[in-house]
């Protein structure tokens, strides 16, 4: 990927040492609000999502001044429609000054690889339902995959959006998965937002920086058969999956994408283009200014807000 100018947002290193300067010695992740994504056309973008997908719109309007500026100081005005699947929320963002287009040759193993995988009560009305509405392509080979009983006999299918943006659609048989996935089956065939994956370079190294902000490690697996390959359109995938969880049980989680080997690094990003997600996380206390925008020892993006301030906007 072709290097940009830089946003100035903190380091990995530089939030592990703000955390053990302070006081606590350690964060609390206490909610996960809202899942963003930058998309080049609003008005497709949200079509895609409400008569692909489900979702609603709950608000429309221009991004905060405080959250560009904390994301970039040198970006100009921004959209935002929010969106809410069940009781998660996403927002689509497109900037006045659009960045680079998602790279056409991405692959699930490539360091800038991040999606949301969205529950279903029925993968094949699901399946045939997104079917039928244009804008997509799969990533998946061979339509929705049946994982084996090690890596929780789940069905899942992988595809891209209008902006090549990485999503999943997920059941979860009835002993797997949170308890949640698995009440009224009268609402779908679409449910809500389960967890936003990251492709990662070292589980270990990523493992510091996400219990720093007080992550907790959910489960993890090692998927290495068939099935995971064709998901992912990778010939031999191999890839250990560790879910975190933040301390409430409401709102998605994250999940680390580990293949080995490794894909390609994002390089330097900036936050308009199509490549950045940025997941807005409440914390607690605060180790500076709220909000404060950070990236990953790989790059992905989040900010962090105070919890319980009702900062922009967003829900304590």
């Amino acid at each position: 990927m072709k290097v940009l100018h830089a946003a100035p947002l903190l380091s990995a290193a530089a939030l592990l040492s703000a955390v053990q300067a302070s006081r606590c010695r350690r964060l609390q992740a206490e909610r996960i609000l809202r899942i963003s994504r930058v998309v080049s056309d609003l008005g497709r973008a949200v079509a895609f999502y409400r008569d692909g997908l489900g979702f609603r719109t709950i608000a429309q309007e221009g991004l905060d001044k405080a959250m560009i500026a904390t994301l970039d100081p040198g970006l100009d005005d921004a959209e935002e429609i929010v969106m809410r699947l069940g009781a998660q929320e996403i927002a689509l963002v497109r900037f006045s000054a659009q960045g680079r287009p998602y790279p056409p040759d991405s692959r699930s193993d490539d360091l800038w690889f991040q999606h949301l995988a969205i529950v279903v009560n029925d993968m094949d009305a699901a399946y045939a339902h997104l079917s039928s509405h244009s804008g997509w392509r799969p990533i998946s080979e061979g339509g929705p995959q049946l994982l084996p009983p090690s890596n929780g006999a789940v069905r899942a299918f992988k595809f891209r959006d209008p902006d090549s943006h990485p999503l999943e659609l997920i059941w979860f048989p009835p002993e797997q998965g949170r308890p949640v996935w698995h009440g009224d089956a009268s609402h779908g065939p679409f449910l809500g937002i389960d967890h936003s994956a990251l492709a990662v370079a070292a589980t270990p190294r990523s493992l510091d920086f996400y219990r720093a902000l007080g992550l907790r490690v959910s489960d993890r697996s090692l998927n290495h058969d068939p099935a995971q390959a064709r998901l992912d359109g990778l010939p031999g995938a191999r890839v250990r999956v560790t879910g975190l969880r933040p301390a409430s049980a409401a709102g998605p989680g994250l999940e680390l994408l580990c293949y080995s080997p490794p894909g390609r690094p994002a390089g330097t990003t900036s936050p308009n283009d199509a490549v950045t997600d940025w997941v807005t996380l409440a914390v607690s206390p605060s180790v500076g200014p709220s909000p404060c925008a950070v990236r990953d020892p790989d790059g992905h993006r989040l900010v962090l807000v105070d919890h319980g301030a009702g900062t922009i906007g967003l829900p304590a």
